[in-house]
């Protein structure tokens, strides 16, 4: 008998695409927050909203399966508009985008399943991660076949510990920009956190980056004359 021929492999599947509807009354920042969102692969902005009853509608036309809403819209609260579509019968997720800071909003927001909550103003490496940790979220809520309470546990986290490294980072590295964090009174720089360690101001920023994403250390952004805002950062206390 001649031999039985090797099966091919199959091919990847594609990576599901996740459209995404931005809704801010600025135009201009609506405009940004849609680069910024099109950068990460595979999230693709399907329509932008000015007002809350636009954001209802475009929902109903466009059928997103992420909504980044801010709050302080011209007609509606942006908390108001959540109950609307669910009653409307939309299942997308919502992410909201504000610069509101009140701890009842935050509250409000929570309560309502926002699935993520980022305050302006924020740029490309704030809300990066925050996209992936959703889109890894919400694969293996796809993907998931219960058969015990593990598989559950397994599709609800929020993914690796805070306490992993990226590869690259080291422990000893990590501890000294830590302990550079703790030690100021107000916040850094990736280039003052540099010569405070005595590491380049790119393995800086990487450290940094990695407190930020772990929740350790919080960012503000600075904004001067020109160019783009310096990103500073402090230690969560």
């Amino acid at each position: 008998m001649p031999p039985t021929p090797p099966t091919p492999p199959t091919p990847p599947t594609p990576q599901e695409t996740i459209d995404v509807l931005v809704v801010d009354d600025d135009f201009m920042v609506a405009r940004v927050h849609r680069t910024f969102v099109e950068r990460v692969p595979p999230f693709r902005v399907v329509g932008t909203a000015g007002t809350g009853e636009e954001a209802i509608r475009a929902v109903g036309e466009l059928h997103p399966d992420l909504v980044l809403l801010d709050l302080y819209l011209p007609d509606l609260f942006g908390l108001d508009v959540i109950p609307r579509l669910r009653t409307a019968g939309h299942d997308c997720d919502v992410m909201v985008i504000s610069a509101a800071r009140e701890a009842d909003t935050v509250r409000g927001a929570v309560r309502q399943g926002v699935v993520d909550y980022l305050l302006k103003p924020f740029d490309q490496e704030d809300l990066q991660p925050r996209l992936e940790r959703y889109a890894a979220r919400r694969g293996r809520l796809l993907a998931t076949v219960v058969r015990g309470q593990a598989d559950i546990d397994r599709a609800l986290s929020a993914g690796p510990a805070p306490s992993t490294l990226p590869k690259g980072l080291s422990v000893e590295t990590a501890d000294l920009v830590e302990r550079a964090l703790r030690e100021t009174s107000g916040t850094l720089s990736a280039t003052e956190c540099a010569a405070a360690t005595g590491i380049s101001r790119v393995s800086a920023r990487r450290y940094l980056e990695h407190l930020h994403g772990t929740g350790a250390a919080a960012v503000t952004l600075r904004y001067g004359a020109a160019g783009r805002p310096e990103r500073r950062y402090g230690w969560r206390r």
